[in-house]
């Protein structure tokens, strides 16, 4: 089981940095677009801090959750747009400080999750390491459609290391969400970390194999990124499937990013 204690700092690390960079911004500058179909700078953080607020509950008060999975799911299926929707017409600096709370308080839930305790989720439910690998996994996401839209860059640090191993983990979802039947033999995963060291995981000799930068398997798993825009090499058809459909986030297949968006 993953030590949650790092995972934690590194949350906070993401989130500050993107945090920086919007706190930093006119408040005009919140309305403009990103490559998220109909969705502002102003979506992407209201976005972040609704799912803090539903995370805070799932580990706070677990038993209150199916009550709250019961009313997102009664305003129909678009519950996850229609909540940045609603963030994103506060003014910026109110849906900031709400963000900056929600995430904090989070943490600290998070941190008071009995260890091997599961906390109930829209998917599976989850260990408190588990859904603070995916908070982080989401804000590095969101947070490269801000810097997109923004045209800079976005720093690259070894915290990616989680969202890669998230992505590992997840390679059967990806399957299943896409009504397929998930391989039965695992996949070797071989990438270049940012400061160049190797990350693996699977049999080493594993038929399907992805290797490739962390960096470009981290944005095809968060589908910012279309694997031909990418320096990832698929061996092995169900592997070359994989990445077409990779998710490491939960819901309904994603549409992704088309070839040569960023060229």
């Amino acid at each position: 089981m993953a030590d949650l204690g790092p995972i934690l700092s590194d949350l906070a690390g993401e989130t500050e940095e993107l945090d920086d960079v919007v706190a930093a911004l006119p408040e005009a500058d919140w309305a403009t677009p990103t490559p998220a179909e109909g969705w502002t700078i102003a979506h992407q953080i209201a976005h972040l801090a609704w799912t803090d607020d539903q995370s805070l509950v799932a580990a706070r008060t677990p038993g209150e959750f199916p009550a709250l999975v019961e009313k997102a799911l009664a305003t129909g299926a678009d519950f996850v747009d229609a909540g940045a929707a609603a963030g994103a017409r506060k003014p910026p600096a109110d849906l900031l400080d709400g963000w900056r709370r929600g995430r904090a308080a989070l943490a600290e839930a998070l941190a008071a999750v009995p260890r091997g305790q599961k906390i109930p989720w829209f998917g599976p439910p989850m260990s408190a390491a588990s859904m603070a690998t995916a908070r982080l996994m989401e804000t590095w996401a969101h947070a490269q459609d801000v810097y997109d839209a923004l045209g800079v860059e976005h720093p690259v640090t070894d915290r990616i290391r989680h969202i890669a191993r998230f992505g590992v983990r997840t390679r059967d979802f990806a399957f299943a969400t896409n009504s397929l039947e998930p391989p039965a033999e695992e996949f070797r995963v071989e990438l270049t970390a940012p400061d160049g060291e190797p990350w693996s995981w699977g049999p080493e000799d594993a038929e399907q194999r992805v290797t490739g930068d962390a960096l470009g398997f981290c944005l095809v798993v968060t589908q910012r990124r279309h694997p031909d825009d990418t320096n990832l090499v698929a061996t092995g058809p169900d592997a070359r499937r994989w990445l077409t459909i990779a998710q490491a986030f939960a819901g309904p297949p994603g549409n992704g990013r088309k070839a040569g968006q960023f060229a």
